[in-house]
């Protein structure tokens, strides 16, 4: 970021929630004045350094950057510089072709083609929760062949692979290749010929874009809507602030220079989050912003490894690497039915087939054999949707039994009173933290307790609190925003009894294997063979039970299986023979040999240098700092400009080179052409930067990968005071929602809930506050629960700065005090006015400083490719308490 011309901060408060981060925007600012943008319904201090501050209504930014899209798109400077249709052309999809029987919002009044007949939510097994999903079959490349559309897959990762729509996947993949499917044992290794039979046809291309079946010409039409007044009408944001934003964009986009976006969670806590995180995507491709210096989409994360959470998953759908999670709701029954389903045959993705095995190799070392596929079906398999607002809706219908709750505090999360009557219905529950956080004490001190709603006696949830180490008394890595992996060392002796998380962990799978040593039940075979073996080299750390970080660490990197010692030095040496072990792909090459972890460097680069900081930690994939970096270049290879020099291609060397490690094959010339029929990179010209899409090219439209449409729209949130003023479709037609008398919605422009809430963070407190509210220095600074609102508004309800507030929501209400301030500002949306107000939800029951739980206003309701909720934009009413 700090190569940016221009930062634009939307859907994140960047100054306050990620303070260390900013520090790169205010040096771009000051030392080579880059500009700075906000795009917020809050003026805050990220706003007060920003050279432009643009006010949008909390839910409307997908309809901002569609009006930057059809800006950008009908702007003189775009359609005159070469270098945007050069980059557009060779480098996204806008020149493909799709079926002709695509119908797009713009036929359907907000809707895209294959709609299937809605259910109105869900709550029986899996839960997940669909109102109505998508059959995307139509939305696909034309190809030179017809009838090559529909092998079906259904993960995002999986690309073209994708024709079924539902995140959870309700229809199978079509039978093995021929010659195999009628195989009457599964196929072994090698599978690279498993991989060749999927290559399908390419896709039909019109260079020119002047076919209107082109990706061009649909997005022109999707987009030209959304026009500067429309964006007016419907973000609140005046037509000027909006029209010096998308020139500032424009002016600061092209051969010479870079834009940068920055977000985070203002932009996924929605039922369309990733729409909108697409649409900055689509933005960024337009102007040739992605996998350059300087640009990109940057998405912030909060906490230190949240971004090593999802590499290493905690996620459900996932396993490592972002492979997809093996599901019994589709046809996984085999090793083979796994990657004919989930493998793209053509881009980087080919080699998955070594990822996978190489994984299932990791997992169950020795027992894992070509005969038994493996360890295939020792693996564990998803059921549907087990993420959290799935399974606490399974908890409270008494389907879950017992819950291990680490690091997390759902008694306070979404729809607080839902998840805590959920939680009074396990049998058992273990809360591993810090502090004694409300998921721990729910049963005992709980609002409904305390008012006689519910009785400590009627609850029959056995809890067992187990006391955490802080980060400081363990060792590790972290991975960063930016994919940077680095190894922190230990700090302090933790007190008492307190545990770290791999301590747990290690301990729970060495007992589990315990336990099921001497089974003779197949469905036991998984823990007695899964590989465990992680002691520490240090005695006394040893007689404590905690693993050893660099055994773990190896596992992660890869291995050779039979020589152990031997390290492998990146992904490329894996094998899907089984002769290497490797954990999680991305990571291969952080220790590449036994005492050398590039996770511990810390060698800035000389000052003035320009480079990317490669002896600094290590990123993943194999140490990149910029993904996709091949775009740096043109067609031919050279740098776009010397100004944003990054990689290029050395003609004498034969070999791409540059400040950063190429994101590409590193032989591969430019001027490569494409195999017909090949598979992996072979089917990619040398032209074709973004490896790991199954065309090479960036999407500005999504035929697959995505439940609620190829391109992003404008929806409503659920909760909306207002009607869609673009389509007659209200919200996303397939967000997800749970059905629940203590899950209610509030219909649109319901007078009873008349303004726009939106929650938020502050820089004196973290999420729940089970790691800040019991620190006195901190609830100091921030003692209290607070609403805040505008002037005008507190003048209409006769509110006073600092005066108690009752604040309402169709599932409950919640007590804070006024914080009365011109931060806040009435919206005009279509001729009516529009209040916004805005919440912490940082507080709840324990602690050293307690407060009502802002979440008890939230409801379950969800994005339908993630399960994330939506408490960035819903309704409520505030008056004096």
């Amino acid at each position: 970021m700090y190569d940016s011309d221009c930062i634009i901060v939307m859907g994140s408060n960047m100054a306050e929630n990620h303070p260390v981060a900013f520090r790169w925007p205010m040096k771009a600012k000051v030392d080579h004045g880059a500009k700075i943008i906000h795009v917020d319904p809050r003026f805050t201090r990220t706003s007060a350094v920003a050279d432009i501050y643009a006010p949008v209504r909390a839910g409307s930014d997908v309809a901002f950057l569609g009006g930057l899209i059809n800006y950008v798109i009908n702007s003189e400077k775009w359609n005159s510089d070469p270098f945007f249709k050069t980059f557009v052309v060779n480098y996204t999809n806008a020149a493909t072709i799709i079926t002709e029987e695509f119908k797009d919002t713009e036929d359907l009044d907000g809707v895209f083609s294959g709609l299937l007949e809605a259910k109105g939510g869900v709550t029986e097994w899996p839960f997940n929760g669909f109102t109505s999903q998508y059959d995307g079959a139509t939305w696909q490349y034309a190809r030179t062949k017809v009838g090559e559309q529909g092998r079906a897959a259904s993960t995002a990762q999986s690309g073209e692979a994708m024709v079924s729509s539902g995140s959870t996947g309700d229809k199978a993949p079509a039978t093995a290749p021929s010659g195999q499917g009628e195989a009457k044992k599964p196929m072994g290794p090698p599978f690279t010929p498993l991989v060749a039979s999927l290559v399908k046809p390419p896709p039909i291309r019109d260079d020119t874009l002047q076919n209107p079946r082109t990706v061009f010409q649909i997005v022109k039409k999707h987009y030209s809507r959304y026009t500067p007044e429309m964006v007016e009408k419907t973000t609140g944001c005046p037509k000027e602030t909006f029209l010096k934003v998308a020139e500032t964009i424009l002016a600061s986009s092209g051969a010479e220079r870079t834009t940068s976006f920055a977000y985070a969670v203002a932009w996924t806590q929605h039922t369309y989050g990733v729409q909108i995180i697409g649409a900055c995507a689509l933005l960024q491709l337009l102007l040739g912003n992605i996998g350059r210096p300087g640009a990109g989409v940057m998405a912030l994360r909060g906490h230190a490894s949240i971004q090593g959470s999802t590499d290493v998953p905690t996620l459900y759908h996932s396993i490592q690497g972002y492979m997809a999670a093996p599901t019994a709701l589709k046809k996984h029954d085999t090793l083979q039915d796994y990657l004919t389903a989930e493998t793209v045959p053509t881009g980087y993705w080919a080699n998955m087939p070594k990822f996978v095995v190489s994984y299932l190799k990791s997992v169950y070392g020795p027992a894992a054999t070509p005969e038994n596929q493996f360890g295939w079906d020792w693996h564990p398999k998803i059921l549907g949707d087990h993420s959290h607002m799935a399974m606490f809706a399974a908890m409270n219908a008494g389907k879950v039994k017992g819950m291990f709750c680490v690091g997390q505090n759902p008694a306070t999360s979404l729809n607080a009173r839902l998840d805590r009557d959920a939680l009074g219905k396990l049998e058992w529950s273990v809360v591993k933290d810090n502090w004694l956080t409300e998921t721990a004490t729910f049963w005992k001190n709980a609002p409904e307790i305390k008012n006689g709603e519910m009785k400590t006696a009627d609850i029959k949830t056995e809890v067992f609190f187990l006391p955490a180490t802080q980060v400081a008394e363990v060792e590790g890595t972290f991975t960063n925003t930016q994919r940077l992996l680095q190894f922190h060392h230990k700090a302090a002796e933790a007190p008492g009894d307190c545990r770290s998380d791999t301590w747990f962990y290690y301990e729970l799978g060495k007992r589990l294997k315990k336990l099921y040593a001497n089974s003779t039940l197949p469905r036991d075979e998984g823990f007695k063979n899964m590989v465990w073996d992680y002691e520490h080299e240090d005695e006394s750390e040893r007689k404590k039970g905690e693993p050893s970080s660099a055994k773990i660490l190896k596992e992660l990197n890869g291995f050779f299986t039979d020589d152990p010692a031997r390290h492998c030095v990146g992904f490329a040496e894996l094998k899907d023979d089984g002769s290497t072990t490797c954990a999680s792909w991305i990571y291969s090459g952080v220790l590449p040999a036994a005492g050398k972890n590039l996770a511990d460097r810390r060698n800035p680069d000389a000052p003035g240098k320009p480079g990317a900081q490669l002896e600094w930690g290590w990123a993943w994939p194999a140490n990149r700092r910029v993904m996709y970096n091949r775009a740096s270049a043109d067609p031919a290879g050279k740098p776009w400009s010397e100004r944003k020099k990054w990689v290029w291609w050395d003609a004498e060397a034969k070999k791409w080179v540059g400040y950063d490690v190429p994101d590409y094959i590193a032989t591969k010339p430019p001027d490569d052409k494409a195999k017909p029929g090949a598979a992996g990179m072979d089917a990619l010209p040398g032209t074709a930067p973004f490896i790991m899409r199954p065309d090479g090219v960036g999407w500005l439209y999504a035929p697959s990968g995505l439940v609620d449409g190829p391109l992003p729209a404008h929806y409503e949130p659920v909760e909306s005071p207002v009607q869609n003023p673009l389509y007659k479709q209200q919200s996303s037609p397939v967000y997800k929602y749970w059905k629940d008398n203590a899950n209610q919605l509030a219909k649109v422009g319901d007078p009873k809930f008349p303004y726009v809430i939106t929650t938020y963070r502050l820089t004196e407190h973290y999420l729940a506050g089970a790691m800040s509210r019991w620190l006195p220095w901190l609830t100091e600074l921030q003692p209290e629960l607070f609403v805040e609102i505008s002037p005008e508004l507190a003048q209409e309800k006769g509110i006073k700065n600092l005066d108690w507030c009752r604040i309402t929501s169709p599932r409950r209400q919640v007590r804070a005090k006024a914080l009365v301030t011109r931060r806040m500002r009435p919206f005009n949306i279509d001729g009516k006015v529009i209040h916004q107000v805005g919440m912490p939800w940082h507080w709840g029951y324990e602690g050293v400083s307690t407060g009502d739980v802002v979440n008890e206003l939230t409801a379950l309701i969800a994005d339908p490719n993630v399960s994330m909720h939506e408490a960035k934009a819903f309704v409520c009413n505030v008056e004096k308490a």
